[in-house]
């Protein structure tokens, strides 16, 4: 009898299994429409009016959060999108269209959040181009923030009131820079309507509706009036302004005796942006209530590093600041319409 039972537990067992495998595959199984893939390369495969879709097998995951796509041929209209659905996403509609999506469609620069409406967001992309598309590693109260590259470079876009002082969009580094990445820098793709694009570096808690340098524990180069504004909302001469096209870089010089706590790996930076809730968390700039906290604590400080700036690849001064504890953090402000940056966080790197 125990033999018996032991048998049927057994029978039981392995049609468990069968029937797990069998939800997987049908769970993890990648969905296509008007598509063939032909092992890395997707091709659309049906009439110029209609929708092709192709929906990966999996997820992201905090393990696998960032994927990325190359243009081979942009086709007769270019009108290619990448970005984030539900499983169950409805294949005759491009991604960004339907609620619970977003994406970045290639043929106009625009983000499609939940709808055929789309905001201008970045430049067009053709042929060669890569997209790429992820999700921040730690979402906050069941949010999470999904940014977008193009050829490696991060795209951000100013999409608040730019009304008053209190309108900043603020954007910082997940890793403050280091011995190893001690240098980055931005392009402006649109200056918006005043170009008030700031770079520079900030320690990690920095109030998220000030512009980067204005308030302690901060040092920033300003474009629209090229002046270094360090701690304070009194900015210094400093070098010449900037315009669309130019490429401002920030860096620091640590003596040849720093040493870093940790040394983080290349694939554990982006940047955190800091925007209002909301189902999939994609307005990369968005204005914050939050107070500033000159009235707190002062930050315990570490010893002094000479912090400089670039101006298309050329130095256009240096300053000594005194680095925040736990270091200084990329960290770029925006405050009038229409801004748009690319950033590269890893310039140096090849």
């Amino acid at each position: 009898m125990d033999d018996i039972n032991l048998h049927y537990r057994f029978l039981n067992w392995r049609r468990r299994i069968r029937e797990i495998r069998e939800v997987r595959a049908v769970r993890y199984r990648e969905r296509l429409k008007r598509m063939k893939r032909d092992g890395d390369i997707i091709r659309y495969q049906g009439n110029a009016d209609e929708v092709g879709c192709f929906v990966a097998a999996r997820p992201l995951s905090k393990r696998n959060r960032y994927f990325e796509v190359t243009i081979v041929d942009t086709g007769v209209r270019g009108m290619i999108s990448v970005g984030l659905v539900p499983q169950s996403y409805k294949l005759d509609h491009q991604p960004g269209w339907l609620p619970n999506s977003v994406a970045f469609h290639a043929d106009d620069g625009k983000l499609y959040n939940g709808s055929t409406v789309g905001q201008q967001f970045g430049s067009k992309c053709c042929r060669g181009d890569r997209i790429g598309c992820g999700i921040s590693p730690e979402p906050e109260d069941g949010q999470i923030t999904v940014f977008f590259t193009k050829n490696g470079k991060e795209m951000l876009e100013y999409v608040g009131r730019g009304k008053s002082i209190m309108d900043v969009g603020l954007a910082q580094a997940r890793r403050p820079l280091n011995t190893r990445f001690h240098y980055y820098e931005l392009e402006i793709t649109d200056p918006g309507e005043k170009c008030y694009i700031a770079l520079g570096l900030a320690r990690k808690d920095y109030p998220k509706n000030r512009h980067p340098g204005w308030s302690r524990g901060s040092i920033a180069y300003h474009a629209d009036d090229g002046k270094l504004f360090s701690g304070s909302g009194v900015g210094d001469a400093f070098g010449p302004r900037c315009f669309e096209g130019d490429i401002m870089g920030c860096g620091i010089m640590f003596p040849r005796d720093f040493t870093c706590d940790s040394e983080e790996d290349e694939d554990e930076w982006d940047m955190e942006v800091f925007a209002k809730p909301s189902e999939v968390q994609n307005d990369l700039y968005a204005n914050n209530d939050e107070d500033d906290d000159e009235g707190g604590e002062e930050p315990e400080e570490g010893r002094k590093v000479m912090v400089f700036f670039t101006r298309n690849g050329k130095v256009v001064g240096r300053k000594e600041a005194l680095l925040p504890s736990g270091g200084f953090y990329p960290t770029i402000g925006m405050m009038s319409s229409g801004e748009r940056v690319r950033v590269d966080l890893h310039p140096l790197s090849g």
